[in-house]
Formats: C-alpha cells, structure tokens, sequence
C-alpha cells in the first residue's frame, strides 16, 4: 500500500451533468418530482385523552387534513406547536395548569399564520374576548357548537392551499 490517495477516488466537486441529456436543449419539459398533496397539519390541545380522541374522531375523514401531534397541557402544547408548526390548532380553554389563553399569548407572536380553534365549556364573552385579542381565529361552545369543528377546518384548508 502506497502513502498516497488512492486514484480511483475522485476528490473535489464533480463535473455537472449535462441538461441536454435530460432534453432541456431541446425545449422538452424537464421532469419535475412527483406531486404530493399538500395536507394542512392539525395539533389537538385537550387536558382529556378521550376529548383528544374525540376530536381526531371527528377530523379524521376529512381529506387533506393530518393530526401532527397532540398535548394536554400548557407546557406540553407550547413546545408541541413550537416543534412541528402545524395549520391549524383545536385549543381547549381549560387545561391541567394553565388555560388556552397562555398557549396562545406563548405560541401566536412567534407562529402568526396558524389558525387556533378555541373549544370550550365556558363560552362566556368574556372568554371569547380574551382568546380572541391572543391571536384565536375561532372560538366555539363545545356544548353547542362542536360540529362547527368540521367546517372551520375545511374552510382554513380551502383558503390555504
């Protein structure tokens, strides 16, 4: 074995390929990668595993539309958001250790363009002030208002792709 590189091993950048092998010189269109659909990414804020379910449930079959994560908590749902930039987020108000409002205030500054979809027991206008002024788009009465979930979402992916 000799001190030197080895010849077979090309280093430093390698030569371009030439576009006319792929038909550009000859005004053929180049090939572009395969079509994805884009999905609008949903994240589920519920302090009840079975309200998250629930809403996956009830999501679910809507076309283009994928659960990126979920939280039970302020904290959890912060970093949650924070880490995978979702479309849209369905935010209950009250959670285990703080509210909707402090996700909100937490996430909306930084992450403007996602839409949050406030759920609630206490659909008073108090509430409904307060999560809207952080940055809520929606804000719905779980009680009576809970299937407007649908529509809400279908009408974000609609404007948004």
């Amino acid at each position: 074995m000799s001190g030197g590189p080895d010849p077979s091993i090309r280093i430093g950048p390698t030569p371009p390929i030439s576009r006319r092998r792929y038909g550009a010189s000859r005004g053929l269109p180049i090939m572009q990668p395969m079509g994805t659909t884009s999905r609008t990414g949903i994240f589920i804020v519920d302090d009840f595993p079975t309200m998250r379910d629930r809403l996956r449930e009830l999501i679910g079959d809507i076309d283009g539309v994928e659960v990126v994560g979920d939280a039970g908590t302020p904290d959890e749902a912060i970093a949650g958001i924070l880490r995978t930039h979702p479309d849209c987020v369905l935010l209950d108000y009250q959670l285990e250790g703080g509210t909707g409002v402090d996700v909100l205030r937490a996430v909306h500054p930084q992450l403007p363009r996602i839409a949050f979809i406030v759920l609630t027991n206490h659909a008073t206008t108090q509430h409904r002030r307060a999560c809207l002024d952080a940055g809520a788009r929606y804000f719905f009465d779980k009680s009576t208002e809970f299937t407007r979930i649908r529509s809400a979402i279908a009408e974000l992916d609609a404007t948004s792709h």
